[in-house]
């Protein structure tokens, strides 16, 4: 599938996800939009997929929401707005329910809604000199692509909201103090830890990662007693597959487990 702002390429069970509009900041306009949702789609129909690695080239990770394409529309701005975000906001959730982990580099600038698709990863590596911001109230607008539930699981509802209000552009190093992102790396080196834990992640057990994942989106919203059954079930469907039965005979055979994400 032909795509300009986004690139997927998927070896070996990791898939690269790449922002591929770096001439102009790799912003998120309408093409972005559908694009995402089109890699969504594509990669929870993909079996073969144990890992995602989100990375971005040029200057700048992501610019945020397109101002431009904003203007453009003011009129008709609503009515954009909600095809927009019902492309984005399709694709986001279905990463969210992937069995295979992403990983996330970040570099350069971070704004808005950027910042929120790199939350919304399982492991954020961050570049020393790189910079994140929310600038959505600096235009008078609310927040978009999960911001509300991405930066509230990562730094506290109330950090979470401090930034998005107050329009905070985070360092590097303020951004791993407040939760949102795990590593802080040396520019130079960032896209390459990334790509190691994704290859990592990549060689693991996919369905069991797959059930982490999603105990771990509902843990907060449910009553405890409802979160005790899922670990139930969930422990129970991973007990069945291959990679669980594998990882207790090479446990016993004291042997590396070579897990296949089955």
């Amino acid at each position: 599938m032909s795509r300009q702002a986004i690139e997927l390429k998927v070896v070996d069970g990791l898939a690269r996800v790449v922002l591929n509009r770096p001439d102009v900041g790799n912003p998120i306009d309408g093409s972005f939009c559908g694009e995402l949702r089109d890699v969504a789609n594509e990669l929870a129909g993909d079996p073969g997929v144990r890992a995602v690695l989100l990375e971005a080239r040029g200057k700048f990770f992501s610019v945020g929401g397109d101002l431009n394409a904003f203007a453009a529309n003011l009129d008709r701005l609503p009515d954009r707005i909600r095809e927009w975000t019902a492309a984005i906001h399709v694709g986001v959730a279905r990463l969210a329910r992937l069995d295979a982990p992403l990983v996330a580099a970040v570099h350069g600038t971070a704004m808005g809604g950027a910042v929120a698709l790199a939350a919304h990863c399982d492991v954020v590596y961050c570049a020393r000199s790189a910079k994140l911001g929310s600038a959505f109230t600096q235009i008078g607008y609310s927040c978009d692509c999960g911001t509300s539930a991405a930066l509230a699981a990562r730094m506290g509802p109330a950090r979470a909201r401090r930034f998005v209000l107050l329009a905070e552009t985070l360092t590097a190093e303020q951004a791993a103090a407040a939760g949102l992102v795990d590593f802080v790396v040396d520019d130079d080196k960032v896209a390459a830890e990334a790509e190691q834990t994704a290859l990592r992640l990549a060689r693991g057990p996919t369905r069991a990662y797959g059930e982490i994942r999603r105990l771990f989106a509902r843990s907060l919203a449910q009553p405890f007693e409802a979160q005790l059954e899922d670990e139930a079930q969930a422990l129970a469907r991973v007990a069945a597959t291959e990679d669980a039965r594998d990882g207790i005979r090479s446990f016993v055979e004291k042997r590396k487990p070579a897990f296949r994400g089955r």
